[in-house]
C-alpha cells in the first residue's frame, strides 16, 4: 500500500469513528434549538447518566475484564505514566492559563481523560482487529480507573469550596457514583462469584443508552456564544489531549523498546478524544458544562486529523 492510499484509508477510518459521535451532538444542538428538548431535560438526563448509566457501564466493564491476564505490564505503565504526567503538567499550567478557578478542573480533566472505551477501542479494532483489542484491553481498563479517580479529585478540589480539606476530598471520591461502580465491579470480578447473564444483559442495555443520551446533552448545552467565550481554554485543553498525550506516550514507549503494532495501539489510545463522561461529571457537579462540551466537541473533530497524521509519522519513521 503506497503512502497516499494509506493516508486516505486512515483518514476515512478515523472519520467513520468520530463523525457518528459528532452527528449525535449536532442532533442535540438542533433539538434544543427547535425546543424538542429543554434545559430541564438536559439536567435530568445528565443526572441519570451520571448516577445510573455510567456507573452501570463501568460496573459491567469491570466485571467482564480479565485482570488475571497481565500480558504486558509495560503497556499499562506507559499509559498510566502518560496520564499522570499530563494531569500534573496541565494542572500546573492551569494556574496561570485559566483565570477562573472553577474552570481549571474542567480544563485539566479535558486534557487527560480520553474516550478509550468507545473511540479508543474502535480505533484499535479498525486498525488491527482482535489483536489490537487484545493489546488495548488492559491498558484501557486500568486507565479508566485512573481517569475516574483523578477526575473526581480535580473536580472536587476546583468546584467545591471546602474540598481542599483532604478528608472532604476523600469522602467526595468515595461517594462518587462512578467510583462506586468501578469498585463494585472489581470486587465482584476478584471474588470469582458468578454473575447471572440476566444481570449483565440488563446492565448492557442500560450502558447502551449512556453514550447517545450524553451526546444529546452535550449538543443541547452547546451554543456559539459559549464556544467563543471559552474557545482559547478549550483549544489549550484540546492540544494537551490530541498532541501532547500521544507524543508523551511515544517518548515513554520507544525507549522501552515498544514498536510496531504495540506502539501503534498505545498511540491510538493516547490520541483518543476527550471522554463524553467528562461533560457529564462537570454538569452533575455544577461546573462549566459549556466549556466541557466544547472540549469534547473540539477533540472529537480534531482527532480525525491528529490520529491520521500521527500514524503516518510513526509509519514513515519506521516505528510501526
Amino acid at each position: 500500500m503506497d503512502a497516499e492510499t494509506q493516508m486516505l484509508t486512515m483518514f476515512i477510518f478515523a472519520f467513520s469513528v468520530t463523525i457518528p459521535i459528532f452527528a449525535i451532538v449536532l442532533l442535540g444542538l438542533v433539538l434544543k434549538r427547535i425546543d424538542a428538548i429543554s434545559d430541564e431535560f438536559i439536567r435530568v438526563a445528565s443526572n441519570l447518566v451520571f448516577n445510573v448509566g455510567l456507573p452501570v457501564m463501568l460496573f459491567v466493564s469491570s466485571v467482564k475484564t480479565d485482570f488475571s491476564q497481565l500480558v504486558n505490564v509495560q503497556h499499562i505503565v506507559v499509559m498510566v505514566t502518560m496520564t499522570l504526567l499530563i494531569y500534573f503538567l496541565s494542572s500546573a499550567i492551569a494556574f496561570w492559563q485559566v483565570k477562573e478557578r472553577r474552570e481549571r478542573g474542567v480544563y485539566v480533566q479535558g486534557a487527560f481523560r480520553g474516550n478509550l472505551v468507545i473511540v479508543g477501542l474502535a480505533f484499535c479494532a479498525n486498525a488491527y482487529g482482535e489483536s489490537g483489542l487484545a493489546i488495548a484491553a488492559l491498558p484501557t481498563a486500568i486507565s479508566v480507573i485512573v481517569y475516574n479517580v483523578l477526575s473526581v479529585y480535580v473536580l472536587n478540589v476546583t468546584l467545591i469550596q471546602h474540598s481542599n480539606n483532604i478528608l472532604n476530598t476523600l469522602i467526595g471520591i468515595i461517594k462518587n457514583p462512578l467510583i462506586i461502580g468501578i469498585v463494585a465491579g472489581l470486587m465482584v470480578n476478584l471474588s470469582g462469584l458468578p454473575v447471572p447473564n440476566l444481570m449483565l444483559d440488563t446492565g448492557s442495555y442500560l450502558s447502551s443508552m449512556t453514550l447517545p443520551l450524553a451526546l444529546l446533552c452535550i449538543g443541547g448545552t452547546l451554543n456559539l456564544m459559549s464556544l467563543r467565550e471559552s474557545f482559547n481554554t478549550a483549544m489549550a485543553s484540546t492540544a494537551w489531549k490530541l498532541i501532547a498525550s500521544p507524543i508523551i506516550v511515544c517518548l515513554i514507549a520507544v525507549p522501552l523498546g515498544i514498536r510496531n503494532q504495540e506502539l501503534a495501539v498505545l498511540f491510538l489510545l493516547a490520541a483518543s478524544p476527550t471522554a463524553v463522561a467528562s461533560f457529564i461529571m462537570v454538569k452533575a457537579m455544577g461546573g462549566n458544562s459549556g466549556l466541557a462540551a466544547n472540549i469534547v466537541l473540539l477533540t472529537t473533530i480534531g482527532s480525525v486529523v491528529t490520529v491520521t497524521g500521527g500514524l503516518l509519522i510513526l509509519k514513515f519513521s519506521g516505528l510501526i
